[in-house]
């Protein structure tokens, strides 16, 4: 066992007793050690129960012979920090959590992990610090939040409460409803009901085979949920305690492998998944020594019906709707019926390769999830798109579009999401425009924020259906219409979108995979021997360590060291 160097032999009679003032017991020293990495955190809805999560999970750890050390993971609230300074840390986190478990598991010589993670960059963060320890590892999330409902009846959610502030503004709803929302649009601990990036990140996991079926739709807080943790537990208790090819067999990069990552992006298409799921892909594919690029993405998704629409694509159909109509391996079995190759056989961490684990299911409402003869398209729900203001790619959630698939319209162009706000509640925007926010992509920002509030107040007065939105930020999984982010390369290392100016024409063509602007060679020029990109003040510290680092979106925004 790994765990061997820190308590074997005499030399190792230190750290034995170290051990031992823990609660490590004789008996104990010829067990698994299990790294239990929680992030259980107070104030994020979908995390402040994980330390009785933890708790179930080690005493399950226990009773399967095998002795857990649970450690916790930082973790930020994307929601709470959305629309002002504190998203810039949001993107950032994902390197510290990933970090952490490096450090953590490596210090001390672990021999199998599970991991609880939950919502939006703690799940990637989690995945990207498992492949660099490598050993076996089980993941289970704390589990989506229950829908909530107004008054009147009509579900609601997270996504709701953030366009309701537009159509405050705009006088369409009054106080009263105002509130009902907002107490109402999240009613129990989980991560946000809907298809949003925490959801997508836990569906998508199910896919890779590193999580148990129903680790992306079991709601949080039920006894289903429990015993879900309680089986991940006892399975990565099975992996530990095998003999030595059994444990090599079951390290996550034998699980989390090339075909792990195409069949992630397919589903991830089929559902319509939040576009941070390129994001962090793309980082969990360079984690994983897999070589894939932005470019492959457009290939599946010409191949993948988008057969399951959920929030806030569909405003009615949240998690625990697909729950009930079969779940993740339903969507997965349905998906196979376009050809055998729309996912790849792979291990999972169940034991069962994919094909068997979901030979056997079956959708049980075919009005949530849809079949391949009734898709809601014949393509997936994402699509990168390209052209002079996107050389290296940019990211579209086509199944969140309300309007036309093809658009033109005039820019007025922002340097911050907080001028974008403050110009969109001063009327600014018009119909027939593209809102550009440029400087926030990951070194821009410096971290990438989501533009869920100017999206949300976009479509909250009515301007979903005739206003574009280009970004080198990014976009919470909440957000709906014609919103296009990661444009790469981004304004602060010399991308197009730094050199735009109010008034110029800018096409989109969603089917086309393209985005540009209708600038000739010759003015581009001329504008760009005056550019000079801006450089944002900073006083944080790890802020500016992380500008100095990070690349732009189209290679993940991870972070360079070399």
């Amino acid at each position: 066992m790994r765990s061997d160097e820190i308590k074997q032999g005499f030399s190792r009679t230190p750290h034995r007793s170290l051990l031992r003032a823990t609660g490590v017991k004789d008996e104990d020293f010829e067990k698994p050690f299990i790294g239990v990495a929680n992030s259980f955190i107070e104030i994020i809805p979908g995390h402040f129960f994980l330390n009785k999560v933890s708790e179930v999970i080690k005493e399950e750890i226990r009773a399967n012979g095998c002795v857990p050390f649970e450690f916790n993971t930082i973790g930020v609230d994307d929601g709470i920090a959305m629309g002002h300074d504190g998203m810039l840390y949001s993107l950032p986190s994902r390197e510290i959590i990933a970090n952490s478990i490096e450090t953590v598991m490596n210090a001390h010589k672990l021999d199998a992990m599970i991991a609880i993670p939950n919502c939006d960059k703690i799940v990637p963060g989690m995945i990207m610090g498992a492949l660099r320890v490598n050993v076996p590892t089980v993941f289970v999330s704390g589990g989506p939040m229950e829908k909530g409902y107004k008054k009147d009846g009509t579900p609601i959610d997270l996504a709701t409460a953030f366009e309701a502030v537009g159509q405050f503004e705009a006088g369409e709803i009054d106080d009263a409803e105002l509130t009902d929302i907002e107490c109402n649009a999240c009613p129990s601990g989980g991560s946000c009901s809907g298809m949003f990036t925490a959801n997508s990140m836990n569906t998508l996991m199910e896919a890779m085979g590193i999580a148990l079926p129903g680790n992306g739709t079991i709601l949080a807080l039920t006894p289903e949920r429990t015993e879900l943790y309680k089986k991940a537990a006892r399975r990565i208790c099975e992996i530990a305690k095998s003999d030595a090819a059994e444990r090599e067999k079951y390290r996550i990069k034998n699980i989390l492998n090339e075909n792990a990552v195409r069949n992630a992006f397919a589903v991830d298409m089929a559902m319509g998944g939040s576009s941070n799921t390129v994001l962090h892909m793309l980082a969990i594919a360079k984690e994983a020594d897999v070589d894939f690029n932005l470019e492959d993405i457009n290939a599946i998704s010409k191949r993948v019906s988008h057969i399951a629409k959920i929030s806030p694509s569909l405003t009615t159909v949240h998690m625990e709707d697909i729950n009930k109509a079969g779940g993740v391996n339903a969507v997965m079995h349905e998906m196979m019926k376009r050809g055998d190759d729309i996912l790849l056989d792979n291990l999972n961490v169940t034991g069962e390769t994919l094909y068997e684990k979901v030979k056997d299911t079956k959708i049980l409402d075919t009005n949530i999830i849809h079949t391949i003869d009734n898709p809601y398209s014949e393509v997936g729900g994402l699509a990168i798109l390209y052209g002079n203001l996107a050389e290296q790619g940019a990211v579209i959630k086509t199944a969140g579009i309300t309007g036309d698939r093809v658009f033109t319209g005039t820019a007025i162009c922002f340097n911050s999401q907080d001028e974008a706000i403050k110009g969109i509640l001063e009327g600014k925007v018009k119909a027939g425009n593209v809102v550009v926010i440029r400087y926030e992509g990951p070194k821009g920002g410096p971290g990438m924020q989501e533009m869920l509030s100017p999206t949300s107040l976009i479509m909250g007065m009515g301007l979903g259906d005739d206003v574009a939105l280009i970004t080198d930020g990014r976009f919470s999984g909440a957000t709906r219409g014609a919103s296009i982010g990661h444009v790469s390369p981004e304004a602060a290392e010399g991308g197009l979108i730094g050199l735009l100016e109010d008034g110029d024409e800018i096409h989109i063509d969603v089917d086309n995979y393209i985005l540009e602007a209708k600038l000739t060679f010759e003015e581009i020029a001329e504008r760009r021997d005056n550019f000079k990109p801006l450089v944002k003040p900073l006083e944080s510290k790890w802020l500016k360590q992380y500008r100095a680092l990070v690349t732009n979106a189209s290679n993940g925004a991870i972070l360079e060291a070399e």
